[in-house]
C-alpha cells in the first residue's frame, strides 16, 4: 500500500509516463535478451515441426509408392 500513497500526490504524467520509461531505461537490455530468446525458440520449434512434417511427408509417399510398385 505504500507505493498507492506514493503516487497519489503525483500527476499522471509521472504514473503513465516516466516511471514507464525509466523502467524501459533500467530493464531494456533484459527485457530485449528476453524478447530474442523467445523468438529464437519459437523459431527453432517451428522449423523442428516443419522438417518433422516434411519427412513424414516424404516417407509416407515413399512408401505408398513402393507399395503400388509392389502390386503390379
Amino acid at each position: 500500500m505504500a507505493a498507492r500513497e506514493i503516487f497519489a500526490g503525483m500527476p499522471w504524467w509521472v504514473k503513465w509516463v516516466a516511471v514507464p520509461v525509466i523502467a524501459l531505461v533500467v530493464f531494456g537490455g533484459l527485457i530485449a535478451s528476453v524478447v530474442g530468446f523467445l523468438f529464437g525458440l519459437l523459431f527453432k520449434v517451428l522449423i523442428f515441426v516443419a522438417l518433422v512434417g516434411g519427412l513424414i511427408y516424404v516417407v509416407r509417399r515413399f512408401m505408398s509408392s513402393t507399395s503400388s510398385r509392389g502390386d503390379w
